[in-house]
């Protein structure tokens, strides 16, 4: 009885290796009738230049017509389609409403802005020649339809120039502030005062008859004497020193040859002259390595009063161990300040006690 058994399912396995061959040519087969009936690869995509219509068509030229023969078939077909020309009744325009032809005239006008352009002419030809590379005529359309129309060398030069006429109007208005308040201070102003008297330009000449001005032009022409003589002869540094054109964006970007040059010569001197020929260093010199170890720019260095500097020089901060112990004992003293200053004192009690979003209540 096992013999018997053993040929039945031989048998079986027979059958089922058959099966699976024949299923697999089955599948070869679907697929060889399928691969004709495939949608073959076309140039005329739908949202590209002008869809699924050939623009030499829609103009009704060739692809070898030159640009006035297509500017003349564009006229022509405005002539006939523009919304505000169009008539149903002419001759030619049987089954036209002004839906349909108002389409067709958008369609005229993309088929003559892709054709009278020789940059856009050629991506679409090559588009029409070359239909399987999708994926190069989406980018060359959109790159074209998105990059700016203005040179963009124009653009930064404009916002260049912007830039730097917001920088001296604001200069400007600063070092006017400066002005107007130094005006007020009586140091500043009795000197100003003094200058003018010896100069005569606060003689106060009898005027009568018409001449005679009142004690509010009298007295609005002094505040103009002191302030220009303040203005002469007072330089201030810093933020609020006077504008100059040399250093707004524009000119900074045209003179950035010349400080190359000059900063490089400058840098080739410093080098031979204190580390080849070590050289001593001169005032000039120690001034601006302890501007370096301070990294302040040169208008907050040029802020400070003499005293500040000759003290600088004094302690011989350009030598980096000096500098290091009065930045230490500068942070030093300035933890002192803090810690007898009433205020900080005031300050630190009441983020100990309260602080910023405690919940405090308190009892009538």
């Amino acid at each position: 009885m096992a013999a018997p058994t053993e040929y039945y399912r031989g048998d079986g396995e027979g059958f089922t290796a058959c099966l699976r061959t024949v299923k697999s040519w089955w599948w070869v087969v679907v697929l060889l009738f399928s691969v004709p009936s495939l949608p073959t690869v076309t140039a005329l995509v739908e949202g590209l230049y002008c869809g699924t219509e050939v623009c030499y068509d829609v103009l009704g030229v060739t692809r070898e017509a030159a640009k006035a023969e297509i500017a003349r078939a564009y006229r022509q077909l405005a002539r006939r389609y523009h919304p505000d020309v169009f008539r149903p009744t002419e001759p030619g325009s049987e089954g036209e409403t002004h839906e349909s032809a108002q389409r067709k005239f958008l369609l005229i006008a993309t088929a003559y802005e892709t054709l009278k352009d020789e940059d856009t002419r050629r991506d679409y030809d090559y588009m029409l020649d070359h239909p399987e590379e999708y994926y190069q005529h989406y980018y060359a359309y959109y790159r074209r339809q998105l990059t700016p129309k203005v040179d963009v060398r124009v653009v930064i030069l404009v916002t260049i120039c912007a830039i730097s006429i917001f920088q001296f109007y604001s200069w400007h208005s600063s070092y006017n502030e400066a002005i107007s308040y130094l005006v007020t201070v009586p140091k500043y102003r009795i000197q100003a005062t003094e200058i003018a008297k010896q100069q005569g330009l606060l003689n106060r000449t009898k005027e009568k008859g018409k001449n005679r001005r009142s004690k509010e032009e009298i007295r609005e022409q002094e505040e103009e004497v002191i302030r220009d003589i303040i203005k002469n002869k007072i330089d201030i540094k810093g933020g609020y020193q006077k504008p100059n054109l040399s250093d707004i964006l524009l000119c900074q970007i045209v003179l950035f040859p010349y400080y190359l040059t000059h900063y490089l010569v400058w840098y080739v001197s410093w080098f031979y002259r204190f580390t080849i020929c070590r050289e001593e260093y001169r005032d000039k010199d120690k001034l601006y390595i302890i501007r370096r170890y301070m990294r302040m720019s040169q208008s907050q260095f040029d802020s400070l009063d003499e005293n500040t500097t000759q003290t600088f020089l004094h302690k011989r901060l350009w030598i980096k161990e000096n500098y290091e112990v009065y930045r230490k004992e500068q942070e030093e003293e300035m933890k002192v300040k803090m810690a007898t200053d009433p205020r900080m004192k005031r300050y630190r009690r009441w983020m100990r006690n309260e602080g910023p979003g405690r919940l405090t209540f308190i009892d009538d």
